[in-house]
């Protein structure tokens, strides 16, 4: 069925891609700057794309998309098209001005070449060529080239049509001319490549991961359309364009919430620094903000956040004081205040970006923050003054967050410690480790007293920490802090961690290195997670991207022949632990083993093979002894553990709001939709 909806990590890229440069702007030869060879990519891929698993793997299609994206800055580029092969491997196409094929002036080789096969070149160094672009530090498309099996770039340019094929980053040749264009004025560059599966741990692509991505960049750049297909599945494909641009984008955030207010646009530049903001409010509680420097998600927000925060407090406090909206002198609004409901997307466009750190997760130019506060203040008091009703909406809401802070302000000093390793203030259901240093400690959230007395008789007392939870904690993507406050077992957790929450959530005061959430292997014990999520989700986020929290994995079933016992995590590792059960007993005896002996009847209860393979399965973590659970979930060396991490900070917070929010509707359609995909459900 077909789907037509009209969705870097984040090091940086410097191919070129087509542009135009010069005295007049045009992109030519001369705009390709060399900063000097890919087999040190190869070694260490870990260095220019994070990781060889599935983000790493992600990323090289990143790195050529913002390529074309930057083409779409300059204004040369209105359409891209990403598709998925049957075989894993990605084509991207754009319609800009085709990378340069003459000779580079200092190399004396094809550009096209220099481009794809040379760190550091690229025409973003070069800012008659592009204004602004994503990546300064110059790795790129020679990076994707470098880590993949095969590649090939065709470009049209001055009516022809080039072409080089590449092997794990080698030229196979010389660019060829292989055609002529339908017109002189056809542009544009293709790339195609295969991940190398000798690099990459996966090589299989996720079509939801990289829609996610292109809808975001769809959203941020309303002049263009992207097309994503994926030709594994029969009308695998979409649309992106959004003439509204951020309007559309903060609509879609919020589409599973109740706004209290239409979505407000500030646009303006200021110092040749564009900025365009939208934001509006809902009746939920949590904030979301998003924020964007040259279409790069900048997820520890930066200068710019900070200029629209300060922007947005002072300039909505002034309006509420001079119109006399506040029913009590009493009442003081913080910037805390301002935030609930709050769902903002935030994009500057900066020549020179400065961020914080390889992953440009944080702005760092502070000349930004005063640029956008200015554009800001002014556009939203003189809306305010055109839509008085807008303005009395936000304050009521405002003004009810501030007495539901006021309310939890008692609540919150319950969790607060004077030192993140002060005992004296701990759970008193905690079981707590002996030694004191957070990079050897790690802490099990640990469904159910009776699960709980198992853990804390299984546990390492040095370096592992138990804390029972009752019952299932709550949602606090329905509650205001103050509820979530007064919940027991949510305060025990914000003070067994020590890390704060929300605005004063500080990672640096962690009592524990590792945060591992441990429920039975059934429909109750995946709620009880997805709970657990949510809260870490919407208070503690900087423990999940700071890669802290972890799903424990108990074994679904245990299996005993004789005196042997095994453990397995799921149908397919029990289907194959009794195949080598048989294999050892046949070999032993010489006696092939049967194919129908291989079908399992189960009732539910404790199964019996024909050759006498007793299958057991565990119904919660309860029914283990500290010995089996210690064996199989919590010894360091046999465990397994599910490492938490956000791809993709907007998407997570939609998923959370359609699983957890109000809305039923949404809710039912993605259970519908991903019905297909649930393995090993237990009712």
């Amino acid at each position: 069925m077909a789907r037509n909806h009209v969705s870097k990590h984040v090091n940086e890229e410097v191919n070129a891609v087509a542009a135009d440069g010069g005295a007049n702007g045009a992109y030519t030869e001369e705009s390709i700057k060399i900063l000097e060879g890919l087999e040190h990519v190869r070694k260490r891929p870990a260095m220019y794309i994070g990781d060889v698993s599935t983000a790493g793997l992600h990323h090289l299609v990143y790195e050529v998309v913002d390529n074309s994206i930057d083409e779409a800055l300059a204004g040369r580029c209105d359409r891209i098209e990403v598709t998925i092969h049957k075989d894993d491997s990605i084509t991207v196409v754009d319609n800009g001005s085709g990378i340069p094929v003459g000779m580079h002036p200092t190399k004396k080789v094809s550009t096209l070449e220099v481009v794809m096969t040379m760190m550091n070149a690229g025409g973003k160094f070069d800012k008659d060529a592009y204004k602004v672009s994503g990546g300064l530090h110059g790795v790129g498309v020679s990076v994707v080239n470098a880590l993949s099996e095969h590649m090939i770039s065709t470009v049209k340019r001055d009516g022809k049509v080039y072409r080089q094929e590449y092997r794990c980053g080698i030229p196979q040749g010389p660019v060829q001319e292989i055609g002529k264009t339908d017109s002189k004025s056809e542009t544009g560059t293709t790339q195609w490549f295969k991940p190398d599966a000798s690099i990459f741990k996966v090589t299989d692509y996720r079509f939801d991961t990289l829609a996610e991505r292109m809808r975001e960049l769809a959203f941020l750049n309303p002049q263009i359309t992207i097309v994503m297909r994926d030709q594994r599945e029969e009308g695998g494909e979409e649309v992106y364009h959004y003439v509204d641009g951020l309007v559309g984008f903060v609509r879609y955030i919020d589409e599973l919430r109740t706004p209290i207010i239409k979505p407000v646009l500030v646009t303006g530049e200021k110092d040749f620094t564009p900025v365009e903001v939208c934001f509006q409010y809902n009746s939920g509680f949590s904030e979301n903000v998003f924020s964007y420097v040259n279409d790069i998600n900048t997820r520890g927000g930066g200068t710019h956040v900070a200029g629209f925060r300060s922007a947005l407090t002072r300039t909505l406090n002034l309006y509420a004081q001079k119109n006399k909206l506040l029913k009590s002198d009493k009442v003081q609004l913080t910037g805390d205040d301002f935030r609930e409901g709050l769902t903002a997307v935030i994009s500057v466009k900066v020549a020179e970006p400065q961020f914080e750190g390889q992953t440009k997760s944080k702005l760092g130019n502070g000349e930004v923050e005063g640029i956008v506060r200015s554009i800001v203040s002014e556009q939203i008091t003189q809306y305010l003054e055109e839509n008085p009703k807008v303005g009395k909406a936000i304050i009521e809401k405002v003004s009810m967050a501030a007495e539901a802070r006021e309310a939890a302000r008692k609540s919150r000093d319950l969790v607060r410690r004077k030192s993140a390793l002060e005992s004296s203030t701990l759970p008193g259901k905690l079981a707590d480790c002996s030694i004191e240093d957070p990079e050897h400690c790690e802490i099990y959230l640990v469904e159910g007293d009776s699960a709980g007395g198992s853990a804390k008789g299984a546990r390492d007392r040095r370096t592992q920490a138990i804390l029972p939870l009752r019952g299932k904690v709550l949602n606090v993507q329905k509650a205001r802090l103050n509820k979530v406050l007064e919940n027991e077992e949510i305060r025990a957790i914000f003070t067994a961690l020590g890390v704060g929450f929300g605005e004063t959530l500080d990672v640096s005061k962690a009592r524990y290195g590792k945060v591992i959430l441990m429920a039975d292997a059934d429909v109750d014990g995946s709620h009880i997670r997805t709970l657990l999520l949510t809260l870490f989700f919407n208070y503690m986020r900087d423990l999940i991207e700071q890669g802290k929290v972890y799903l424990a994995m108990p074994p679904l079933y245990k299996l005993k022949k004789g005196k042997q016992e095994f453990y397995a995590f799921d149908d397919s590792e029990r289907d194959e632990i009794i195949a080598r059960i048989r294999r050892d007993a046949a070999n032993r005896s010489g006696v092939q083993v049967k194919e129908d002996e291989e079908e399992i009847v189960e009732d539910g209860e404790s199964n019996r093979t024909r050759d006498g393979i007793v299958i057991s399965r565990f119904k919660g973590l309860g029914e283990m002894n500290p010995e089996q659970l210690w064996a199989t979930t919590m010894n360091p060396e046999t465990r397994t553990l599910q490492q938490v991490s956000i791809e993709n900070a907007q998407s997570a917070a939609h998923i959370f709001e359609t699983l957890m929010g109000d809305a039923v509707e949404p809710r039912r359609q993605f259970i519908e939709r991903n019905a297909r995909y649930v393995r090993n459900l237990d009712v």
